[in-house]
């Protein structure tokens, strides 16, 4: 919901050991991971529909999860608050690790507020939202605006959990945000009321019964179109797209009049959003962009074209169009940019590097993402460094981060909606419909080195990396027909020693829960054929996992023709950071302006320093695996030499 300001703080604070103890007594079975399997999110489910513990739905009755009714100062909590509870958990962030910052765009956080309550925190734990940063402390009760860009980071060794409820609010509770106060406020008269555990007294909450229309009230949606208009930014074709509006708004409450909620108008609903949509696009709509940052067209089709009409189907937690029923994006929470770090400056000028004489865009060519660069990689590969780097350059736009909950937000693209399989996508997994919906989410989430979107009408070079891409380069040549691609090589051993590290300290876990897996909780990319490796040893699993990504990966860029796709080596990008990066932007037509130094700066996933030797820590469980792997390098050699 908007505010008017980034943070407001209630005046009620909680008892935090009580707290604590109650969230300990849940033990580890109570956690489950992100639906979206963000890595080192995790959470408790307290409300949801039916109670189920396992749903992730926004829509449909919401009652008290068995783990909830387990809570009882909780409950009171919730109860001193004063809402109407939604959707309500424990979220838990592992050492190390972030929330991907992320506008909320979805239907459901149009009115609903989210309520945090720290229970387990450090004063590193950092809270952004827009402009402003805090840290939350434990016991304190807060409310931020989840219509600006936001996002959190444990830079902390220590897990962060916080209570995060969500309501559209009730007496109670805009009582207590009439009362209560911004960061850094001087008000003399004020306090937080201390709210202690009652253990003889059982608290009454109030859930939501009704939270999505199966039929709009023209009242509503007039208010939904009225409020992304006032804060849309400046375009040609704004008023254009505000008449298409008005006409749809008008048609719109006829139906209404003369059919109501009654599934017998449907049809003519259906028809007349479908046409709006495609009268929409026609006039400009995709174009314009919202003050924060988020395309206008994405939220009008996540609060109306998706929503508007009860003819859709939930999974995963999110809605969608019934098949049959046209097409569109999910409206899933957008990427915020994030400050991509800059390569260090160097003692002097860098020589500038002029970007390849690019080759005449044709008819055929691609509108949106000219000649997009993917870097792929085995994990571990410092794929980070070399994407922080590439970043800097002038005209390159990135998403600040990697792209899991972009592609597995998309419920098809989902490992759960796939049965946990492997991070493998085809081109037969690019639908036309998730070709729409996968553009448009990474457009919107597009920056270049000084945080600007880009330029309306213009083609956009984009950069990126994840290393789950190395598994997917089918699919993204057919997602984005102009992707060029970036091979990153690293020792094996090195490799290897650091995805060591990764498993066993957790800070790279991508799938907690993975079904059937006994080991240690599955850590980056997920292979084809991983079932094999149950109940292996560890230096076993992530040799498979570098074998298996290199070999899908060769036998991928060996079927692009040579011009699509360039090689190089870690340590040869160390050696002479500037002769590397130079010869990547000359074949990537990117230009360079900034100097290197004789060293690059850590990435961003750095764990420990680096040593190119540091993987003998663990040398008695990696040598005998290499001569299982000679094969594989002595063709990835042939790649580098060639």
């Amino acid at each position: 919901m908007k505010l008017q300001v980034p943070f407001i703080q209630l005046p009620v604070a909680f008892d935090v050991q009580t707290l604590r103890e109650e969230v300990l007594a849940l033990g580890d079975a109570a956690w489950r991971p992100h639906p979206q399997g963000f890595a080192g999110n995790d959470a408790v489910t307290l409300v949801t529909v039916g109670g189920d513990p396992e749903s992730d739905a926004f829509a449909g009755e919401m009652k008290p999860t068995p783990w909830l009714e387990q809570c009882p100062y909780i409950m009171q909590v919730m109860e001193r608050i004063g809402g109407t509870w939604g959707r309500s958990r424990l979220m838990r962030l592992s050492p190390q690790a972030d929330v991907t910052p992320h506008v909320d765009t979805n239907y459901y956080w149009r009115e609903h507020i989210r309520v945090h309550v720290p229970i387990i925190t450090t004063p590193s734990v950092r809270f952004l939202c827009g402009d402003a940063e805090i840290n939350m402390a434990a016991g304190e009760c807060w409310i931020f605006d989840t219509w600006r860009m936001h996002n959190v980071l444990n830079e902390d060794e220590n897990h962060r959990v916080h209570l995060v409820v969500d309501t559209v609010g009730g007496d109670r509770f805009h009582e207590l945000v009439a009362r209560g106060r911004t960061p850094g406020a001087t008000r003399g008269d004020w306090r937080a009321e201390q709210v202690g555990f009652d253990p003889g007294r059982r608290a009454q909450l109030d859930f939501e019964s009704v939270n999505l229309p199966r039929v709009m009230s023209p009242w509503e949606l007039r208010e939904h179109i009225v409020f992304l208009l006032n804060d849309s930014q400046p375009h040609p074709r704004l008023q254009a797209v505000q008449q298409g509006l008005l006409q749809f708004a008008r048609r719109w409450h006829g139906l209404y009049a003369c059919h109501g909620e009654r599934a017998d108008g449907w049809p003519r609903y259906r028809k007349l959003l479908d046409e709006t949509r495609e009268d929409l696009i026609a006039r400009g709509a995709e174009g314009i962009m919202l003050n924060n940052g988020i395309p206008f067209f994405l939220c009008l089709n996540a609060w109306i074209f998706l929503t508007a009409l009860a003819d859709r189907e939930q999974e995963d937690g999110e809605y969608r169009l019934k098949p049959g029923t046209g097409a569109g994006a999910t409206g899933q929470p957008v990427p915020a940019p994030t400050s991509a770090a800059a390569p260090a400056a160097g003692p002097a000028a860098a020589p500038a590097v002029d970007p390849a004489p690019a080759s005449a865009r044709g008819p055929g060519s691609d509108p949106v993402f000219e000649q997009p660069v993917f870097i792929v990689s085995a994990p571990r590969s410092g794929s980070t460094l070399l994407f922080e780097t590439l970043s800097g350059a002038p005209g390159v736009h990135t998403i600040g981060n990697e792209s899991h909950h972009l592609i597995e937000g998309i419920p098809a693209l989902n490992p759960m909606a796939r049965g946990y399989d492997s991070n493998r996508l085809l081109e037969s997994d690019a639908t036309p419909e998730i070709v729409d919906a996968l553009r448009a989410r990474f457009h919107a989430a597009l920056h270049d080195r000084d945080g600007k979107p880009p330029a309306p009408f213009t083609a956009v070079r984009m950069l990126e990396k994840t290393p789950k891409n190395a598994l997917r380069i089918p699919f993204l040549r057919t997602v984005f027909p102009e992707a060029r691609f970036i091979y990153l090589h690293r020792d094996p051993r090195q490799v290897m020693g650091s995805m060591i590290d990764g498993w066993q300290r957790g800070g790279f876990r991508m799938y907690a829960e993975l079904p059937g897996w006994t080991g240690l909780p599955w850590s980056f990319l997920l292979v084809p054929g991983w079932r094999d490796l149950i109940g292996r040893p560890l230096e076993e699993v992530v040799a498979a996992q570098w074998e298996r990504t290199s070999q899908v990966m060769l036998d991928d860029l060996a079927a692009l023709d040579p011009g699509q796709w360039i090689a190089t080596d870690y340590a040869k990008l160390l050696a002479d950071p500037q002769a590397e990066v130079s010869r990547l932007c000359k074949w990537a037509g990117f230009a360079w302006d900034r100097p290197l130094g004789a060293a690059l700066p850590l990435s961003r996933s750095t764990t420990s320093q680096p040593d190119p030797d540091k993987w003998r820590r663990h040398a008695q469980l990696i040598e005998p695996r290499l001569p299982a792997l000679a094969p594989t390098e002595a063709r990835i050699a042939q790649v580098l030499a060639g």
